[in-house]
């Protein structure tokens, strides 16, 4: 979980004109000729490239017209030290994995931004000396991938820390001065009320620093939503925080506003339909916001029942669905009319009958990487991320997610 990611023709042209943003233009070992129009960017769905069985991005591209991939999560080393890795593990320095992923979609006509944080995993603001450090560790990402745009996913542990912080905000500063044109997007958790103290005290910095970015998104989700009414009513109090935080009025909050949903099951259970979706895209559109993405293209599928078993999975989404129709409402918001298609959905799978398929063992003295799978009192459990001899428990937040009885 994120707690845990056809040519166009004529039709894309006309889209993108619509869309009226600023391309840049610029070039890199990676092979980035040119920037796609900044609305692309702020529709780019999250994809894990490495983890949560990466889809083909070539295969949504022809299906659904999408151009723009946020391809996640940068950390810092699992070992320790200030250098750029994707999850922990593979070193950005030597990458050739991820690099085919970019590779692919750019020979398609399409283009990625790469977020850095998210939830668990140790990252960079936390471990490099100050902010000049962690810019010049997130400049070897840009450079990498030529990247022209870039995601600031600031979540928890890590915006509990002031000091870390404090590096990430400068550090988003520094690369925005240092790569002109460089879209920038800050994605923060949301709660019923915009979002919490945690998140009002990060744009607390950024006004000390005098840093502004493309937006600021909220994540409303795990934190006791209900579908769509809830999470427009979150993005309303988000926009008056900003306003009293920036003294801006109205219209200009929006236009530095975000959202970042998640399709289909929750980690808290939570709901959110391709219905949802549309009345969140038409509040967005509605209101000049900024941004509209979702985690996950890794969930943008149908579960069966063998994988998922109603509860909530990096690989599917858990509700009725034919593969990529979340896509669909990121292609929208850029402005373009995604190809249609008649299948209909199977029903949700009924969750899977207890008492069979138990996975080994779990160890409290081996290593789990984000994916492996462990049964431990009678559960099976699967790892979201890097851990030793942290017990298998139920918990929203923990490492551990249940994959039920076995």
């Amino acid at each position: 979980m994120r707690r845990l990611r056809a040519c166009l023709g004529a039709v894309a042209a006309v889209g993108l004109a619509a869309a009226g943003t600023t391309a840049l233009v610029a070039g890199s070992a990676s092979g980035a000729t040119s920037a796609l129009a900044n609305r692309w960017y702020a529709a780019a769905p999250y994809l894990m490239p490495l983890d949560n069985d990466p889809p083909d991005p070539g295969a949504i591209m022809d299906a659904t017209g999408l151009k723009a991939f946020q391809l996640a999560f940068v950390l810092a080393p699992n070992g320790g030290g200030c250098s750029p890795t994707w999850g922990g593990t593979a070193a950005v320095s030597s990458d050739t994995a991820v690099q085919s992923v970019v590779n692919t979609i750019r020979a398609r006509g399409g283009d990625v931004s790469v977020s850095i944080g998210g939830y668990g995993g140790t990252k960079l603001g936390q471990v490099c000396s100050d902010a000049a450090a962690t810019a010049a560790a997130y400049q070897q990402v840009i450079t990498k991938y030529g990247l022209h745009a870039i995601d600031f996913d600031l979540e928890e542990p890590e915006y509990e820390n002031t000091a870390a912080i404090k590096n990430e905000i400068g550090a988003a500063k520094i690369l925005q001065q240092n790569n002109p044109g460089l879209y920038v997007s800050v994605t923060t958790a949301g709660t019923a009320d915009g979002t919490g103290w945690f998140g009002k005290q990060m744009l607390l910095e950024a006004k000390s620093q005098g840093f502004i970015p493309n937006n600021f998104s909220i994540m409303p989700f795990d934190g006791g939503f209900n579908g769509a009414a809830s999470q427009t009513s979150a993005l309303t109090n988000f926009n008056q925080i900003l306003q009293s935080t920036f003294a801006w009025d109205q219209a200009t909050a929006y236009a530095h506003e975000g959202f970042s949903g998640m399709n289909g099951r929750s980690d808290t259970g939570e709901y959110f339909s391709q219905a949802d979706f549309q009345t969140v895209l038409d509040y967005v559109t509605s209101h000049n916001m900024d941004r509209f993405t979702f985690w996950s293209l890794n969930r943008d599928r149908q579960c069966t029942p063998a994988d998922n078993g109603g509860r909530t999975s990096g690989t599917c989404s858990s509700v009725a669905q034919n593969s990529w129709d979340f896509a669909k409402y990121s292609v929208k918001f850029a402005g373009v009319t995604p190809p249609t298609s008649t299948p209909t959905p199977t029903p949700t799978p009924t969750p899977t009958p207890p008492g069979t398929g138990c996975k080994t063992a779990w160890s409290s003295t081996a290593v789990y990487t984000a994916g492996n799978e462990v049964s431990y009192n009678k559960h099976n459990w699967k790892a979201k991320w890097w851990t030793q001899n942290e017990t298998p428990v139920a918990s929203d937040w923990g490492v551990w997610q249940d994959e039920g009885a076995c």
